[in-house]
């Protein structure tokens, strides 16, 4: 998502924290020093100036906080897995969507569009993976304006050796965020380049590239050129004044 906010994308993601995992979008956010706790104005300001913002579900869906602690204690993934995405408050028309289930990726398509989304892609990573995986093939479904066309991509047509799920592996709110960190300053390697293939089609879905390997291209330059961890502490400054 930082990476897509270099490149121009208007990012408003929509999340929680960890409830089938160690760290969720929002713990990660935090321990890199992001204030999740934004009202609606603060998100429009954070979304013009920066290019991203996070809607934190606890405050703007106050009922998903009850369901946390089951969630948690259940320990798989269940539907409050893609409720996030499908209720995000800035009814997004372009999304990309990663869902837990390989039968899910057709029926999701066609929900994105029931609600609005004009341009979308969602992808199962065949290793159970919600998001384009580095280490399967990845299941991907892209519609725009109610049509729709699903494929299987694979690391290697975008240049990258596949690699298995543990190198992918991250931890802790804090581990995650050193790994993001390292990733923006230009460490190079399999995360890397998971970064580059989410980050790349997130590009293309938002017509900030012609195709997806061009939007991977992109990725890497505006990781290489400073202006995705220029982005990233632009946000932290916002978030915080």
């Amino acid at each position: 998502a930082i990476v897509a906010a270099a490149g121009g994308v208007k990012v408003a993601k929509h999340g929680n924290r960890a409830a089938s995992s160690l760290c969720g979008t929002a713990d990660c956010l935090e321990a890199l020093g992001v204030n999740i706790q934004q009202d609606p104005d603060k998100c429009v300001e954070l979304l013009k100036e920066a290019g991203m913002c996070f809607f934190f579900a606890q405050k703007y869906h106050t009922s998903m906080k009850y369901v946390g602690a089951i969630r948690k204690e259940l320990g798989f993934r269940t539907v409050f897995n893609i409720l996030g995405p499908l209720t995000n408050p800035a009814s997004p028309t372009m999304q990309l969507l990663g869902v837990y289930d390989e039968y899910l990726v057709e029926p999701l398509a066609q929900v994105l569009s029931n609600l609005g989304v004009k341009r979308g892609m969602v992808v199962y990573g065949m290793d159970k993976l919600d998001e384009i995986s580095l280490s399967a093939p990845t299941k991907v479904c892209e519609m725009r304006d109610g049509w729709y066309k699903t494929r299987i991509i694979t690391p290697e047509e975008f240049g990258f050796e596949r690699c298995t799920k543990d190198d992918l592996k991250g931890g802790t709110p804090e581990e995650n965020a050193t790994i993001t960190r390292a990733i923006l300053d230009g460490e190079k390697g399999h995360k890397r380049n998971a970064v580059l293939m989410n980050a790349g089609a997130a590009l293309y879905i938002a017509g900030k590239a012609e195709s997806m390997a061009d939007g991977v291209k992109l990725a890497a330059e505006l990781i290489d050129s400073g202006e995705a961890k220029k982005t990233l502490e632009k946000i932290i400054a916002i978030s915080n004044n």
